[in-house]
């Protein structure tokens, strides 16, 4: 099942997609909350009347006319991992940063958030700006003190992430934070495809493109600590609610690593796809002043 948030004649509401068609749950299921976030919240049976809503002609909307938003836009904490692909940390010991003993956390605030097709904002105070195609784990329930053997149960559902990174900014503090929460720097998207239609989190091809290059291609085989190994360890710390986000780590081509690096322009088009999840494409503009 795929779910969407979107925007439809000035109103903002939440879907499942149906092939080019999406089912608006506001019609369909009206006594449901009207955001991905309190669905989730709202627990097992909210979400078994969104699997039994039919198609019903009424309730459909093309996909096409609507706008695409990002499917928990409000998450109350948005955690990503550095340095958990293989090939990504020795492109990075090139530039002397050591291989983690431990698993790697930083968060991006969550006002980075924006769609999967929004336009994203190069700084104006940096020419470092770079890209990272990333798995995205939407959490479903509350947990915490999770082990790794059920760390799947407590997952909603999984998308595309790209984790735009503003290097220089990155670089000059000991926390990565700052160079990872820039407005608009979160895409993520297009949909959130539950869990049930992921068999195995570790076994997804990966690609970015940029301007229709090729830069990163690879799988989420390839993570060094896998999803139930980071949420595991997450929750022996804090708990996780519905809808939080979960960024798994980039895999090696990013444009810092690339020699000579290659960072990003005004103008650039960044495609990053996930087997099975859809695609994220967004264009690199000028941050508005």
């Amino acid at each position: 099942m795929k779910l969407v948030s979107f925007l439809h004649q000035e109103r903002r509401r939440i879907g499942r997609l149906f092939d080019d068609q999406v089912l608006d749950l506001s019609v369909a299921c009206p006594g449901l909350p009207t955001d991905l976030r309190g669905l989730l919240a709202a627990g097992d049976d909210a979400m078994a009347q969104v699997r039994a809503a039919e198609p019903v002609a009424h309730a459909m909307i093309p996909l096409a006319a609507v706008r695409l938003l990002a499917p928990v836009p409000d998450p109350s904490k948005y955690l990503a991992i550095g340095m958990n692909y293989r090939d990504h940390i020795e492109e990075s010991a090139r530039k002397g940063i050591k291989t983690p003993e431990t698993q790697i956390w930083f968060n991006k605030q969550v006002s980075c958030v924006c769609g999967p097709l929004d336009p994203v904002h190069k700084p104006a105070i940096s020419d470092l700006l770079d890209y990272e195609i990333e798995l995205c784990v939407v959490i479903g329930r509350t947990c915490r003190h999770v082990s790794e053997a059920d760390a799947l149960s407590v997952v909603a559902g999984y998308m595309v992430a790209n984790d735009f990174s503003v290097r220089d900014v990155q670089w000059a503090s000991p926390t990565w934070t700052l160079g990872k929460s820039f407005d608009t720097h979160g895409p993520v998207g297009p949909w959130l495809v539950t869990a049930d239609e992921v068999p195995d989190p570790q076994a997804l091809r990966m690609r970015l493109l940029v301007n229709g290059e090729v830069r990163q291609d690879a799988s989420t085989a390839l993570m060094l600590y896998g999803v139930r190994q980071q949420i595991a360890h997450l929750t022996r710390i804090m708990t996780l609610y519905p809808g939080d986000l979960i960024a798994t780590g980039t895999p090696m081509g990013v444009a810092a690593g690339l020699q000579p690096p290659r960072y990003l322009a005004v103008g650039d088009v960044v495609r990053a796809e996930i087997e099975g999840l859809g695609h994220l494409e967004n264009r690199v503009i000028d941050e508005p002043r």
